[in-house]
């Protein structure tokens, strides 16, 4: 047989992924490379493999739909939609003997992110699992806007990373989808038929493996999604009518959609013959509202909900100073290099790992809270990231971890 050459299609190449064993099957590359983070069931052989020194998820797979979702998740990441980076996708690959391999998908590693497996085995109270499923409801919301049709809803599918409190969920696989200027209703529908469907199915399994806690139903956890994907969207595009005499609530109902986390570029307003009734409907809504706002005025770049915590905290940082008519930027400056930068430094090295800086600085906002709750006084922040580091990160997980050799996922 003659040998096939081996082809890297990639936007930026990383030198470092030529030096990997193309030519052994994924499964059977050497334990030195591999990085056992957690990870959930998937149909293909899925490896986190170090390059340099970041990390990498290589999936095995036919090369038309190696390149059909790399392509695919690049539009997303153009979109600004919440999906795992595509590096690369390998093709010709041959073993030693001339047999040829399936091709390789690469996909940046999402750090401090964890499949819905990792998150239930931590035997998770029931309104933690909840927020994990409205999360998944957001971002469904999110792609459907965009005009993206998933075709396998399911929490495998997803990655789910700490964000304030509240959990926000990333398209990790994107083999079955399909991007459109525009989704019917039908193909929305489907799409909720499908997610009804997989996460009863996975959560029974979860049930049936004793990591489901005997309070969470899984009919009626997977029948939440579509409740609170419905509210939502309606939300977010449901035309509103109201009296002319009524315009604040055409402010309000602009508040109502930053307040979820979304930006109204564009308002269709419309008024009835004799001008006595408006309609309004939201035209473009871009999620990321408080994290543009937040990257905008000091450079962070994290989760929705976090950005939001930090919003408040710099208010109040302003409020506390007696800077309301200073210049938002600049009181803006002076919060993160003397309260953010500091906090979020003061942890040893060895715990870094445990919690990303943001999500760190959210637990350690809440901890002086009830500090003080239980003193009966304010509490300086700098007290209460000692306490916390000495008292409450050391029990936290390494999410960010490697975790040593595990078996490969596959059918």
């Amino acid at each position: 047989m003659a040998p096939r050459s081996l082809t890297l299609t990639a936007a930026r190449p990383d030198p470092g992924l030529l030096d990997l064993p193309w030519s052994t099957r994924l499964e059977d590359w050497p334990a030195e490379l591999i990085a056992a983070l957690p990870r959930g069931i998937s149909r293909h052989v899925v490896r986190f493999v170090r390059v340099g020194s970041g990390l990498v998820a290589v999936k095995e797979i036919r090369t038309e739909l190696a390149q059909r979702e790399y392509h695919l998740l690049r539009s997303l990441r153009r979109l600004d939609q919440p999906a795992v980076e595509p590096l690369a996708v390998v093709s010709g690959r041959c073993d030693a003997a001339g047999e040829p391999l399936d091709a390789c998908l690469v996909t940046r590693h999402l750090r401090f992110s964890l499949p819905y497996r990792a998150l239930f085995s931590q035997h998770l109270r029931h309104d933690t699992g909840v927020r994990i499923i409205d999360a998944l409801a957001v971002l469904l919301v999110r792609l459907h806007l965009t005009g993206y049709w998933w075709g396998d809803v399911s929490l495998s599918n997803a990655l789910f990373r700490r964000d304030a409190g509240e959990f926000a969920a990333y398209l990790v696989d994107a083999e079955t989808g399909e991007l459109h200027d525009r989704l019917t209703d039908g193909q929305r529908e489907h799409d909720l038929d499908i997610a009804r469907v997989n996460i009863a199915g996975e959560l029974m399994d979860l049930l049936a493996g004793g990591l489901l806690q005997d309070s969470l139903d899984p009919v009626a956890v997977s029948q939440r999604i579509i409740d609170r994907y419905r509210e939502l969207w309606s939300e977010l595009t449901v035309p509103e009518e109201f009296d002319s005499g009524e315009r604040w609530r055409v402010d309000e109902r602009i508040r109502r959609l930053n307040a979820l986390g979304f930006d109204v570029d564009e308002l269709a307003i419309t008024t009835d013959i004799d001008g006595a009734t408006l309609q309004i409907q939201p035209k473009v809504v871009d999620a990321g509202h408080h994290s543009r706002r937040l990257m905008r005025l000091t450079g962070l770049d994290v989760g929705e909900n976090q950005a939001r915590r930090l919003l408040n905290d710099l208010d109040a940082f302003r409020a506390s100073q007696g800077r309301q008519n200073d210049a938002e930027d600049l009181v803006a400056h002076d919060w993160l290099t003397q309260i953010y930068e500091p906090i979020t430094r003061t942890v040893p090295h060895e715990l870094a790992g445990r919690l990303e800086p943001a999500e760190l600085f959210h637990e350690v906002l809440e901890h002086r809270w009830y500090m003080a709750e239980r003193a009966g006084h304010d509490i300086r922040i700098e007290d209460a990231i000692g306490d916390y580091v000495a008292h409450v990160l050391p029990g936290k997980p390494y999410e960010a971890t490697i975790l040593g050799p595990v078996a490969p996922l596959h059918d």
